[in-house]
């Protein structure tokens, strides 16, 4: 696959982390969702954003009581802006999956309000 790397230097695009650990894309958790589909729909949407968005997976992120997690992070720009991670929990089906581009699509956090279903969507994020 080709995706743009992320660097230390210079001016980063919204990224998506995709909890892929012990819970989240488990067909056993939640056998209704096609976790693989899900994850090639997001990647597709990286390749074909013009280097503006970044997909990568992560092991086991920590609210696996919400799964499917997606972690959206701020662009540079975004960040800038005030832009924080966003959680997104029970990210199961493909009304989620199109907010969640809708999002990215416009900014992402700090560029961009997200849609209000993602706000209802978002988890706090596991204290360290």
């Amino acid at each position: 696959m080709n995706r743009p790397p992320i660097r230390a230097f210079g001016p980063r695009p919204c990224s998506l982390v995709v909890c892929r650990g012990c819970c989240c894309g488990d067909p056993r958790k939640n056998p209704g969702t096609d976790h693989a589909a899900q994850l090639a729909r997001l990647r597709a949407a990286a390749a074909a954003s013009g280097g503006r968005l970044v997909v990568r997976t992560s092991d086991c992120l920590g609210p696996c009581a919400q799964a499917n997690i997606v972690v959206v992070q701020p662009s540079t720009e975004g960040r800038r802006r005030g832009g924080r991670a966003a959680w997104i929990g029970f990210t199961l089906d493909d009304d989620a999956l199109d907010d969640i581009l809708a999002w990215t699509e416009a900014g992402g956090p700090g560029m961009a309000k997200p849609p209000a279903t993602l706000e209802l969507q978002m988890v706090d994020p596991p204290k360290n």
